[in-house]
């Protein structure tokens, strides 16, 4: 008996597939069973989802009483990765989360106005990217939490202060601040103590900011890339959003169930190098054990045509799992 399944569920299942925190995916089971029509050709679908019901609620029941444990500093992981603003005192890092994301941290013109992780999320195109702003890296605030979360980022955003006429001074401080304590900021890791980064050469609309600009790629070019910002004003945002995805190094799949159209409002995040087997089990752990085979589109090479479980995958890629 075919599901029949109606606007409302899919509505629901789409704002399971974007949800971004555990509350929000559970709120949207909910309401997809609520409204899933409850017949024989259902029966299967509903019994999943209730498992799923179950099986959250027990997470978030397990994290909640783990949460009274937790230290002031931790940060859960959300979205498609967790990029880490890191810098010196006043280079204006409140202000580009504020500027990039949801969040609303307090921004003053006094040093250490950020004292603990403040996250936001981010929506670069499709997908959410989660920003967390740490308090500076500065001689007086060598707290071992705070390399710590920078061990575990993802990827981390270096912003420098254009406005400052000792922004080289400062960024090599913060570099050397770092590498005492085993970490390297660099352009494309090879080792596990190296992060992922780009420069955020915040106040672009300062005075004086090309001239400095010019200075500080001289000095760091090589290492890192560098991107030209104004959080006050909104100059280069786009790009930094751009640049930020590009960090985490994921690539966003579409599922296309047979027969059906794409939703290219839900796609799965996948580490680069995933393949087909990878994508299946993150649409659904069945479809391991079950794959029989899989269609694929891709740009102009693959329009349909059947593809290995091995199959490396690209962004932006869709594909329909048949079991």
């Amino acid at each position: 008996m075919p599901a029949n399944l109606t606007p409302d569920y899919l509505a629901a299942d789409k704002k399971f597939k974007t949800a971004t925190t555990s509350h929000d995916r559970l709120a949207a089971l909910e309401e997809m069973l609520s409204t899933i029509p409850k017949h024989k050709g259902t029966e299967k679908m509903q019994a999943d989802l209730k498992r799923r019901i179950a099986k959250l609620r027990d997470e978030l029941q397990r994290k909640k009483g783990a949460a009274r444990g937790k230290p002031f500093y931790h940060v859960d992981k959300e979205g498609a990765g967790q990029v880490l603003l890191v810098g010196t005192p006043n280079a204006g890092k409140s202000m580009l989360l504020r500027a990039l994301s949801n969040a609303e941290p307090e921004v003053a013109e006094y040093p250490f106005t950020t004292r603990v992780p403040l996250p936001g999320m981010v929506k670069f195109e499709n997908v959410q990217i989660q920003l967390v702003d740490l308090p500076p890296i500065t001689m007086e605030s060598r707290e071992g939490w705070l390399y710590g979360i920078i061990r575990t980022g993802d990827a981390a955003l270096l912003v420098v202060d254009l406005a400052s006429e000792s922004l080289i001074e400062e960024s090599e401080g913060v570099l050397n601040l770092l590498a005492e304590e085993g970490i390297r900021l660099v352009r494309d890791p090879r080792g596990p103590n190296e992060k992922r980064t780009v420069v955020a050469a915040n106040k672009l609309d300062a005075p004086g900011a090309a001239d400095r600009l010019r200075l500080l790629r001289e000095f760091i070019a090589d290492q890192l890339a560098v991107i030209p910002v104004s959080a006050a004003a909104g100059t280069g945002l786009d790009g930094l959003r751009q640049a930020m995805f590009d960090l985490l190094r994921v690539i966003r799949v579409y599922s296309k169930p047979p027969g059906k159209k794409v939703d290219r409002e839900a796609p799965f995040i996948l580490k680069q190098g995933a393949t087909v087997l990878d994508a299946a089990e993150a649409i659904h752990k069945e479809f391991v054990e079950k794959l029989r085979f899989a269609r694929l589109w891709s740009g102009q090479h693959y329009q349909g045509q059947m593809v290995g479980r091995d199959h490396v995958l690209q962004d932006g890629d869709i594909i329909e799992i048949h079991a």
